[in-house]
């Protein structure tokens, strides 16, 4: 009941903000004082490009950022009023050989799923937009696949109405949509647990949801060598997202170092070029501090991305290369929020 109560809450909310920002767009509002915000920077954060609403999809939703006709849009949005920069020129802006544009905006993909390639490059190239992709090394050309897909997998795929939390707590579903909400509560319980812990739940989940995995199920979830190859002679860059995708400040320190350099190493040693690029992995504020970001700076990287709402100032970006903000999108948003996002009043929301 509680839940439902809830649920009603946020759509109700989510409504009103949808009009909001329809009758902004539409009127022109977002655009009032634009010119105060000239010197920002915007970066833009993606997973994946897909159509999740297919029956087909069974992989974890809230990862999809856009379906493909959507981010065709916001490209179109970006290509307006914004100069959309690559990671290449803003390491060059940061050492003082270069300025940045007014404007300046920088795309940016996490993980690396198949479908940045497959259904974001042709868009990007449409466009000519240079844009990042940040790998998750460990997880490219293998079968082993990111817990939160390997849990939607399971919820998606399993007879049961029932999974068991952490916490002891037993939750229920009747339907879709409850189920997908289970599921997705599910993943986020996985990053209150210390790492042995939670790999002790994933690797007991398809048991407990008496679903059996096919073998290499999940190999082609990801992108291939050969394709971030491509992609790299045609203005997409790389940066790294880890080996494993650990909340490195979960981890002990000499760990997440391992995961912040032989990432970078792996990735070099594929594409031949030097790596300057890192995000965070989950990277909200209580993910990442001080100490982090000093083993990333030792590691060698130049600029790393957290998931803290944006738009920034490039003041900003210059004090501190090592915790630019990133604005997370959704397939959720339709595009007057998608403009609303990448007004420097959502810098408000944080």
């Amino acid at each position: 009941m509680y839940s439902q109560h809830t649920t009603s809450k946020k759509s109700i909310r989510s409504s009103i903000i949808i009009k909001l920002a329809s009758l902004a767009f539409d009127s022109g509002i977002f655009r009032t004082g634009r010119q105060f915000w000239s010197k920002s920077l915007t970066v833009l954060n993606y997973h994946r490009i897909d159509d999740p609403h297919q029956d087909s999809f069974d992989s974890f939703l809230p990862n999809v950022s856009a379906i493909p006709a959507e981010f065709s849009h916001q490209m179109d949005y970006l290509a307006r009023w914004f100069n959309v920069i690559s990671l290449h020129e803003l390491i060059n802006w940061l050492d003082g050989h270069q300025s940045l544009p007014a404007y300046a905006a920088l795309i940016t993909f996490d993980d690396g799923y198949l479908d940045n390639y497959t259904q974001a490059y042709p868009i990007l190239k449409k466009y000519d937009f240079p844009a990042v992709i940040f790998l998750t090394s460990g997880h490219i050309e293998t079968d082993t696949p990111f817990y939160w897909d390997m849990a939607a997998y399971c919820f998606h795929h399993t007879n049961h109405d029932h999974v068991l939390f952490p916490e002891s707590k037993e939750r229920s579903w009747t339907n879709k949509l409850e189920r997908r909400n289970v599921n997705k509560a599910w993943v986020e319980s996985m990053k209150n647990l210390a790492d042995s812990e939670k790999q002790k739940w994933i690797n007991t989940l398809p048991a407990k949801l008496g679903v059996s995995i096919p073998k290499n199920y999940f190999r082609n979830l990801m992108l291939s060598w050969h394709q971030v190859r491509e992609m790299s002679n045609n203005r997409i860059e790389f940066g790294s997202h880890t080996i494993n995708h650990p909340i490195l400040s979960k981890i002990p320190v000499d760990q997440a170092y391992i995961e912040i350099n032989e990432s970078k190493v792996k990735i070099e040693t594929e594409l031949g070029q030097k790596v300057r690029g890192f995000a965070y992995p989950n990277g909200s504020k209580n993910d990442i501090n001080s100490e982090i970001e000093q083993l990333v700076h030792q590691a060698g990287y130049r600029a790393a991305f957290t998931l803290q709402n944006g738009p920034t100032s490039i003041r900003e970006v210059r004090h501190n290369p090592y915790a630019v903000r990133r604005i997370f999108i959704s397939h959720t948003h339709t595009l007057p929020q998608f403009a609303l996002l990448t007004n420097n009043i959502n810098r408000i929301r944080n």
